[in-house]
């Protein structure tokens, strides 16, 4: 499956002055916009492959900001979320970043301050797609570990020698280095450090309780 590399700002907002004030304001620098005039619009088009943030208002008929920010979390859509709106209050503001919110611009926003706050959150974007695509890799590699190799990976990854390694597994030395050179081959490790900080990433083991 194709996954688009092009950076898109979805933009959400009920006033079509302001949504189409917007999308000419990201074109002029670059960016690639779309327009949606409701919540329930961007949802059925929302795209989580693709690099993306959302410029999303407050207040909007049948489904306010809000509520798209909790639907997407629902789904597991994980994009920096702008709000924008000209009737903000505490709570709102509040409610928002709890969620998650990656910034909440005032209306009428200035247009600089906007840009930033766009190109901050694509960033943020593409950040968390390359650390979500590291982890899937190492995921794939651990998977790929025979039973016994798992054996040998936990008490390496914790600290214990290969000595200490061969006597709990009640095998030779020997074997464990033969075990121990097959997992950082097939974890794509080239030194015991790399392999740590993989399993430590992967849920493995506790940074805090090693040697």
């Amino acid at each position: 499956m194709t996954i688009a590399v092009q950076p898109k700002v979805y933009v959400v907002d009920d006033d079509q002055g302001m949504l189409e004030s917007t999308v000419w304001l990201l074109e002029s620098v670059g960016l690639s916009a779309l327009a949606f005039t409701s919540g329930q619009a961007f949802l059925q088009a929302c795209d989580a492959r693709l690099n993306a943030c959302v410029i999303l208002d407050v207040r909007m008929p049948s489904m306010g900001g809000l509520h798209v920010q909790q639907a997407l979390i629902e789904r597991g859509i994980n994009l920096p979320v702008i709000f924008v709106s000209g009737h903000a209050d505490v709570p709102i503001v509040v409610r928002a970043f709890k969620a998650g919110a990656h910034d909440f611009i005032e209306k009428p926003y200035n247009q600089q301050l906007l840009l930033d706050s766009v190109q901050q959150a694509l960033s943020a974007s593409m950040a968390q797609r390359v650390t979500s695509q590291a982890l899937r890799d190492v995921q794939e590699r651990l998977d790929s570990l025979t039973p016994r190799e798992r054996d040998v990976l936990l008490p390496l990854v914790k600290g214990c020698t290969t000595r200490e390694i061969a006597e709990r597994l009640a095998v030779s030395v020997k074997t464990i280095d033969l075990y121990r050179s097959r997992v950082m081959k097939r974890m794509q490790a080239q030194h015991l450090p790399d392999l740590v900080g993989m399993a430590i990433a992967a849920g493995l083991v506790d940074p805090l309780n090693l040697r």
